[in-house]
């Protein structure tokens, strides 16, 4: 693919991620599978979210003077935000997430299965 391709892509690509950073998720695919965690940070635009102690990686780190000694360090990896699901906090299921108006015009999100404000 030309990079021409690529970047019309990427522009016409605008995915509206309905996660927000300390939400709690469950990972549904890959190795770690099943596993629940809150949300450290939201990734638009490369549609990634980092959870908290999952899709954890080891890095091998060389010395670098006196100040800061070698080792292997854990470091925390994005997941796709597809690879992921909402937990509600009522129901306590994996659910998806839908929007609510009020009378005020302010959106809400709400659970999909329980119908709770969140």
């Amino acid at each position: 693919m030309s990079k021409k391709i690529k970047k019309s892509i990427s522009k016409s690509n605008k995915l509206k991620i309905k996660l927000k950073k300390g939400d709690l998720v469950k990972v549904m695919v890959g190795k770690d599978k099943g596993k629940t965690g809150n949300i450290d940070k939201v990734l638009v635009k490369q549609a990634r979210v980092l959870v908290n102690g999952v899709n954890l990686y080891k890095k091998h780190v060389k010395p670098q003077g006196k100040d800061k000694p070698g080792g292997i360090i854990e470091m925390t990896r994005p997941l796709p935000v597809a690879n992921v699901s909402l937990v509600c906090k009522k129901c306590n299921q994996v659910t998806r997430v839908g929007y609510l108006i009020d009378k005020s015009n302010k959106k809400h999100r709400i659970c999909k299965k329980c119908q709770q404000v969140n």
